[in-house]
């Protein structure tokens, strides 16, 4: 996305602007200090792209400031030729050459975590560059400080063997593989897991693999999470108990597939997915993230899955509407577990005097066909609200920080609403204390009524029996029913918000879409009871395992499924 972009050449163009600018003014001038200082300088911003670009390659930079500050640290020894100085130099520069190649033989490398496997190889090896960094910086302190040239050789050298023996544990676990398998492996065939997860999405993708965690727990059966990019490692890890598994490789993934698993689940269309359905002896399930009808919730890649869990009769009518043929067989009504702790307020909702609006715009979308976000034309609808006297909680999708245009349209909105909770007193929540001091559910349960784009967010709130609106950013008119349904029970507001106050009116007085929601509700979300909800999905679940056959055997397009179209018992 454009923000993402806008930062990794801000980080790039820092680090290297920096780097030359120390280099010069160390080799060209006399002003040593002020060119030291310009190379710690340069390493920080090396170690901010490192952050914002994971892989970055800074060999040239860092060759540039290790030339700068060993011409500066003998420039303040004055002490001519030195040649421990020129062994500090040697090292330095074989350290340079070395840190990529290992950072890279490492990525290739499985990483764990909640599993009583400790290899410190890969987990030193990816923090190489900045501990080059760091010692860079530590000898550019020495020269300031004009320490013997011994000081900063005994520190190279420390960092030095380091890597060398990291290097030569990468080169061991390459060329000399353990014969009994992998520790990863064998710690793995005795945790016994008879599911796992598999996630591969961008970064800020971490909420569509935890908010399902506490759900596949409470099957109650031994599983893991098989992550496919390491920045994810901590989040999860953090999330669940459960065995959290990096695999860079599909070799990687080769060792953590062991014979116990019968089930993969899936929470998108990750193109990394694919890596994972070639073990033809799981059983794939695709559970999704959300349900909405946004078009990519009718994605034709969904028919490689052997089964595709959604929560209503609705969602597999939006796969025939959008004209993707997958066999009946393969879908299952679980519900949607995630609601379950939502409060229902049946019946028509009481109108308020100053009510409390959840406004949740989505983000742009990676095509302009999926652009429902109406943060663009937001203010006018804030301060409609704020006129009515209402209370806002504004929650905005994760990713609308990667979009320039969209942080600055939110970032206007929540100067708007701390404008207002200033003079008025109205406790409105926005920002970090909308999306990660609250959940969505705490979220829903606190409001009276919502303001929504096409997104999945409605799916949810629809189970509260709350009354909300939807905003028609496609600017289809009379045929938005059509193309997004949950519309049909909801108040639209066009794209212009001219009709802003009448959809206000309906939404927060009269409301007279109530009975029709309930009928929505039942379509969308299953006829589960509301005080075992989640069983739904727990009981589909346990059944595809115990259906599992442990040999191998060959897929067919869609097999037979007695659970299919109706909930598990």
């Amino acid at each position: 996305m454009r923000g993402d972009l806008v930062r990794k050449l801000a980080a790039r163009g820092l680090a290297t602007g920096l780097a030359v600018s120390a280099f010069l003014v160390l080799a060209l001038t006399g002003a040593t200090g002020w060119g030291l200082g310009l190379a710690v300088a340069a390493l920080a911003a090396a170690g901010w792209e490192r952050r914002v670009r994971p892989g970055a390659d800074n060999v040239a930079e860092t060759v540039l400031v290790a030339a700068g500050v060993l011409v500066g640290y003998a420039r303040r020894l004055d002490a001519g030729f030195d040649p421990v100085l020129a062994a500090t130099a040697l090292v330095l520069l074989g350290l340079v050459l070395l840190a990529g190649p290992v950072r890279e033989a490492a990525n290739l490398e499985v990483r764990t975590a909640n599993l009583p496997v400790r290899s410190w190889t890969p987990l030193v090896a990816a923090r190489l560059g900045d501990a080059l960094s760091v010692l860079l910086a530590v000898v550019a302190v020495a020269a300031v400080a004009t320490l013997p040239a011994g000081v900063a050789l005994a520190a190279v050298l420390l960092v030095g063997a380091a890597a060398g023996a990291v290097a030569l544990d990468l080169a061991r676990r390459r060329f000399r593989p353990s014969a009994g398998g992998s520790a990863v492996s064998r710690a793995l065939r005795r945790h016994q897991p008879e599911f796992l997860l598999h996630f591969s999405a961008p970064p800020g993708s971490e909420y569509q693999v935890t908010m399902w965690l506490p759900y596949l727990e409470r099957i109650g059966r031994p599983f893991l999470v098989m992550l496919r990019e390491p920045d994810f490692l901590p989040a999860v890890a953090a999330a669940t108990s459960a065995p959290v598994v990096y695999c860079p490789t599909t070799k990687a993934m080769d060792e953590a597939l062991v014979p116990s698993l019968r089930v993969a689940f899936y929470v998108n269309h990750g193109a990394k997915n694919s890596h994972c359905i070639r073990f033809t002896q799981l059983t794939h399930v695709q559970l999704h993230h959300g349900d909405s009808d946004k078009a990519p919730s009718a994605n034709p890649v969904s028919a490689i899955f052997d089964r595709i869990f959604v929560a209503g009769r609705a969602a597999i009518d939006r796969y025939a509407r959008a004209g993707v043929d997958i066999p009946a067989e393969k879908f299952v009504i679980v519900g949607r577990p995630q609601v379950e702790s939502i409060e229902v307020r049946p019946g028509q909702v009481p109108a308020r005097a100053n009510p409390t609006v959840l406004y949740t715009p989505t983000w742009t979308g990676h095509n302009a066909d999926a652009n429902y976000c109406s943060l663009p034309v937001a203010e006018a609808l804030l301060r409609r609200l704020l006129d009515r006297g209402a209370t806002v909680i504004l929650r905005a999708h994760p990713y609308t920080s990667q979009n320039p245009a969209s942080a600055r349209q939110l970032g206007r909105l929540t100067e708007l609403l701390a404008a207002d909770r200033s003079r008025t007193g109205r406790r409105h929540v926005f920002g970090a204390a909308a999306s990660r001091e609250l959940t969505l559910t705490e979220c829903v349960n606190r409001s009276d009524a919502l303001v929504s784009d096409v997104s999945g967010v409605i799916s949810d709130y629809l189970f509260s029996g709350k009354p909300y609106a939807v905003t028609d950013m496609v600017d289809s008119g009379d045929r938005f029913p059509e193309q997004f349904p949950l519309a049909g029970s909801g108040y639209v507001l066009r794209r212009d918000m001219s009709n802003v106050d009448e959809v206000l009116e309906r939404l927060l007085d009269s409301d007279p879409l109530a009975e029709t929601r309930w009928a929505t509700r039942s379509r969308y979300l299953g006829d589960f009871p509301a005080d075992s909800y989640a069983e739904g999905f727990l009981g589909a679940a346990r059944h595809e395992l115990d259906a599992g056959r442990p040999v191998p055997a060959p897929r067919t397009a869609g097999g037979p499924n007695p659970a299919a179209l109706s909930p598990t018992p």
